[in-house]
């Protein structure tokens, strides 16, 4: 039998990430000691703060990541806390020293793909959408978040069945993450069902919080859900975040389909580009396999085609998502239809409308490149 090398303790380690950092132990200084004594294994881990929300993840991990190593006999695995000076020195390592935090989501460099969910109206299902979309993503294997900027309206965390409170390192906050998907809110931060009272400037504060001092890691892509109308958040989004994208959601109905015209037509004014448009509450589909317009038909189209005129670029309808019950019944239960009950026609709508999102207009994907071999 070989004998175990601290090489080969500190490989294994390398392969366990902290849940909420997405990073391994090792990176984030977060091992505090490795005692080896023949083929049994003793390792210390740091924790960031003493209640740890994701203790048990991390030493369950750590544990399962030692016992793979060949030849290893009993694995023990502790825990200790940072000190302050360890939890600046790490939020620097994955921050910078920057005094003020930065929006990495605006940075030219960014990869993040950001979605701005909006709707003209309350009621249209944009939350529902938001969370669904975000679930199926995260299904798919890519890194999502959702920040719900509806701040008088909140309800992000209830559809995602989310009660985690984020978690402070030093001034950096760790979002709590429900369904792989991170999430952030001011539901986090207020007591019961109490109401949020604000004025514009406390708003546009709020959201540069959430996107500046939340550490949201490598993200694939970003939702935000929007409250409804052309109010003080959708201008502080188009300022904070311009390249986010707009993604309008409507019902079939007439006059919400005009309603959700004048939600998408601000992009005019903050030159953000439109996304696209999703029709919800679409036709319900009956047992017999017939469909029932309940509210209508033809509003998404009908926004898709205006705002096409309007941008002077082109506007698709994404999809129709079909009225059904267990939408409303899953999100009450925090388990989204896309990923309860993928299956059902509102899940195969999200599944894909999300589809789409992931393929930018812009992307080389399936194109041919026109590269030759050139020979001297």
């Amino acid at each position: 039998m070989s004998a175990i090398t601290e090489s080969a303790v500190r490989s294994a380690l390398s392969r366990v990430e902290d849940p909420e950092i997405g990073k391994p132990i090792t990176e984030l200084g977060m091992v505090k000691s490795v005692a080896i004594n023949g083929s049994d294994v003793a390792v210390e881990v740091y924790l960031t703060i003493a209640g740890c929300p994701m203790k048990s993840t991390i030493q369950n991990n750590t544990q399962a990541a030692l016992e793979d190593i060949e030849g290893v006999g009993n694995v023990t695995v502790s825990l200790d806390v940072m000190s302050d000076e360890q939890r600046r020195e790490m939020r620097n390592s994955l921050r910078g020293n920057a005094a003020e935090p930065v929006i990495p989501f605006a940075q030219p460099d960014s990869t993040t793909r950001v979605y701005a969910v909006a709707s003209g109206k309350g009621g249209v299902g944009k939350s529902s959408m938001t969370v669904n979309l975000a679930v199926e993503l995260a299904r798919q294997g890519l890194r999502v978040g959702v920040l719900d900027a509806d701040i008088y309206g909140h309800s992000v965390p209830g559809l995602l069945g989310s009660d985690q409170a984020p978690t402070a390192v030093d001034d950096m906050i760790m979002p709590p993450i429900a369904h792989g998907v991170k999430l952030i809110s001011i539901g986090h931060f207020v007591e019961g069902n109490a109401p949020v009272v604000w004025r514009g400037p406390m708003l546009h504060r709020a959201i540069q919080q959430f996107l500046a001092d939340v550490f949201w890691g490598d993200l694939d892509v970003l939702f935000m859900d929007l409250p409804p109308g052309t109010g003080d958040v959708a201008i502080s989004v188009a300022q904070l975040v311009p390249n986010a994208e707009l993604l309008i959601v409507t019902t079939p109905q007439a006059a919400a389909a005009e309603v959700a015209e004048r939600a998408g037509s601000i992009s005019q004014q903050t030159r953000q580009r439109v996304g696209g448009v999703i029709e919800n509450m679409s036709a319900m589909v009956m047992p017999d396999g017939t469909t029932m317009d309940v509210f209508g038909s033809g509003g998404g189209q009908h926004v898709a085609d205006r705002l096409t005129s309007l941008t002077g670029g082109q506007v698709n309808l994404l999809g129709q998502v079909p009225l059904d019950p267990q939408v409303r019944v899953h999100g009450d239960d925090g388990n989204p239809v896309a990923i309860s009950d993928p299956d059902s026609p509102a899940g195969q709508a999200i599944r894909e409308i999300a589809d789409q999102l992931v393929v930018r207009r812009d992307s080389l994907a399936g194109r041919p490149l026109g590269l030759g071999v050139t020979r001297r």
